[in-house]
């Protein structure tokens, strides 16, 4: 499905490319705007999306299709460079800190003071921008009456890119070395003029390699209980619009924000990935900013719009689909229910016995493993958004290294709508295991599609806050809950629960291999399963819609590569993942940007300690003669007791190296 590009729009708009806002401490944050013509005269609310990731040469493609849009429909649509970011002045030390919170709430009010606004605004984005939408929202600024979020969550703990079930996830360090290289690029001069220098050294030299302070709180204490909305969603008083993909790395924070809030609120979910759902993939797109114009129009001009109809949730189920490469396009069909979990689904369980999934539990079995440290090279990525984008590949490697509970063939479609949970009985030989455990799809061909899983550091079965210790061989019992999912499994097909102590390069595996005993008979899944609805109401969605395209050159093509390779002799596997983002020339203001990430993994069979994740990004901007390049460099190896961080920047006026840092970090691993 293209998008429709709509070029005319009811009112006439102009583009304002830099004005400041100043806070209240003296510094001056860039912000643009798209904004009717008129609006002096016809006031308008205003909309804020509000980044770290630069307006002019970053997020430049996407704000194109989309600011101009919501203008165009009556509204100032305003995207604004954090503090630190961008051509934004000071410096930024973390992410979601009380600094950026405060903020955005003089930017709100400031906006909402113009002469050309109603006093009302919007606040919407993705990632982070949906992240600090719901974080600002807690904070009550007066004039902020809707948000839209996407692709964020209400868990920064649970459910972002450093701890899943609290293990530590390798992308822990592949988003830090992404903020280090995104986070090391100069102003442009054309905005800031002469003292883009002096503002690019304040950054470098106060720029933190954020995996530090990431890997310094690896329980769930008061650093990640900042910003997290779940402490109290009450907090949250602006009628919010959530969105997400199955594809997508937050898709289960939707269903708590939809239990948790107390706010008007509405869920869309696709087969997406971490895209804005008019541009996103895989198919099929919708027409996004006509239902963010629908929350606006309603929360913002009183207009109504009848999104107060719509139903609760409005969401894809996903038809099975073969892994391997990224799909273009998922099978599947819109539905609706007003609930998430119980209404139009049942929840069923069976016994993970000696016979498999099935009815009954039988006669007690212990089942064993310890997986080599290399399971997990077909889990695909965590976030799927570049460095790939990698969909899980076929499970069958995997599962070879894992206890496996199949079920009989199906001998009718069953939907899986909602959050599996697997009741798990098991005993380990070590203090600290972790599990990787996948609902699987076993095509009658072989192929295996992972539907779902999770990651869970066994000692914390009682508390993510305060994990204690296992006991060696003594039996445990927990309540795991695998990613929220709506996927058809075809009759025809069976069922697979595949339990693995690895899952490389995901999951960073434990110090010591882990010997797990799980006990058939005493496990059980517990499967959403939602029934035909008769006369079910079809959910259509309007066609994707944008704005023109940004306008600008590509010198040299984008190009991905990922290469595994396997040492015959000593069984050391290594991942490496490149992504080259190709040359571009925008032809607005005449920047020309480059960029590449590079990942390197590698683990040896039978030996934890040897994991590996390195870490390469170069980021480019050149305008005439001005030119500057940055190299950062990212590095984690472990010991038994201890996390080594090593991380470096490099930065390059021309030819020449004007500044350098270095990280250097040993940190203790606590129930890691």
């Amino acid at each position: 499905m293209t998008i429709k590009t709509i070029t005319k729009f009811l009112r006439k708009t102009k583009f304002v490319e830099n004005f400041w806002i100043t806070m209240s401490d003296g510094v001056k944050l860039s912000a643009s705007m798209h904004i009717p013509e008129d609006a002096s005269r016809n006031k308008v609310p205003a909309l804020l999306e509000y980044l770290p990731y630069r307006k002019r040469d970053g997020t430049h493609v996407r704000d194109a299709l989309t600011h101009p849009y919501l203008a165009g429909h009556g509204y100032a649509s305003v995207r604004v460079d954090m503090r630190g970011s961008g051509d934004s002045e000071g410096v930024m030390l973390d992410e979601y800190t009380r600094q950026e919170q405060d903020d955005a709430l003089e930017v709100i009010a400031w906006l909402a003071k113009q002469k050309w606004c109603t006093g009302k605004v919007g606040m919407f984005g993705i990632s982070w921008g949906g992240f600090n939408a719901l974080q600002v929202a807690a904070r009550q600024p007066e004039a902020l009456k809707a948000i839209v979020t996407i692709c964020s969550t209400d868990d920064r703990y649970e459910d972002d890119i450093h701890y899943k079930g609290g293990t530590l996830l390798n992308e822990n360090l592949g988003w830090a070395a992404t903020m280090l290289a995104y986070s090391s690029r100069p102003p442009d001069p054309k905005i800031v003029g002469t003292k883009w220098k002096k503002m690019w050294m304040e950054r470098l030299k106060n720029e933190p390699f954020l995996l530090i302070p990431w890997l310094q709180h690896p329980h769930r204490d008061a650093y990640w209980k900042h910003g997290s909305v779940n402490e109290d969603f009450g907090k949250i008083t602006a009628a919010a619009l959530v969105v997400g993909g199955w594809n997508d790395a937050y898709s289960n924070a939707i269903p708590r924000l939809m239990r948790g809030l107390r706010a008007p609120r509405k869920a869309i979910i696709g087969p997406w990935v971490h895209k804005y759902p008019h541009f996103a993939s895989p198919e099929p797109k919708i027409g996004f900013l006509q239902e963010m114009l629908r929350w606006w129009d309603f929360y913002l001009k009183d207009i109504n719009s009848k999104v107060t109809d719509d139903p609760d949730y409005r969401y894809y189920v996903m038809d099975a689909y073969k892994p391997g490469k990224f799909p273009k396009e998922i099978p599947g069909r819109w539905v609706s229910d007003p609930y998430w979990g119980y209404g139009n689904v049942e929840t069923k369980t069976f016994q993970l016995s000696s016979q498999g999934i099935s009815a009954e539990a039988g006669t007690e079995k212990m089942l064993s493993i310890t997986s080599k440290q290399t399971t997990g090279f077909d889990g695909g990525e965590y976030c799927i958004i570049w460095m790939g984008p990698e969909f899980p590949g076929d499970q069958v490697k995997d599962d070879a290294q894992s206890i496996c509970f199949d079920s009989p063939v199906l001998s009718a479609d069953m939907d899986i709508v909602g959050q599996p949970t697997i009741d798990l009985e098991f005993m380990v030989d070590k203090p600290v295991a972790h599990v990787a455990i996948r609902l699987n799809d076993v095509w009658p061909s072989g192929e295996v599609s992972r539907i779902s899983y999770h990651l869970q550091n066994l000692c914390m079965r009682d508390s993510r806050e305060y994990p204690t210790p296992l006991e060696a061989y003594k039996r445990y019992t927990m309540k795991i809950k695998l990613d929220d999912i709506a996927w058809r499994i075809p009759k025809g097909h069976k069922l697979r629960v595949s339990i693995s102590t690895s899952y490389f390069p995901m999951m960073w595996p434990v110090a010591e291999p882990v010997r797990l005993n799980v006990f058939a008979g005493k496990s059980s899944l517990s499967l959403p399963i939602r029934k035909p609805v008769a006369d079910e109401k079809k959910v259509e969605f309007s066609p994707a819609e944008a704005a023109s395209p940004v306008t600008q050159k590509e010198t040299k093509k984008p190009f991905h590569k990922r290469d595994v390779t396997v040492n015959k002799k000593t069984g050391e596997t290594k991942l490496s993942i490149i992504d080259d983002f190709g040359t571009q020339e925008i032809k607005p203001h005449g920047m020309v940007i480059w960029g590449t990430g590079r990942e390197n993994y590698s683990i040896m069979p039978d030996d934890p300690l040897s994991a590996k994740m390195e870490t390469h990004w170069t980021e480019g901007r050149k305008r005439g003669k001005w030119e500057c390049r940055t190299e950062t460099f990212g590095r984690l190896t472990a010991t038994k007791t201890h996390w080594i961080v090593w991380g470096k920047i490099d930065a390059f006026e021309g030819k020449k190296l004007l500044f350098t840092k270095e990280f250097n970090e040993t940190i203790e691993r606590k129930l890691q």
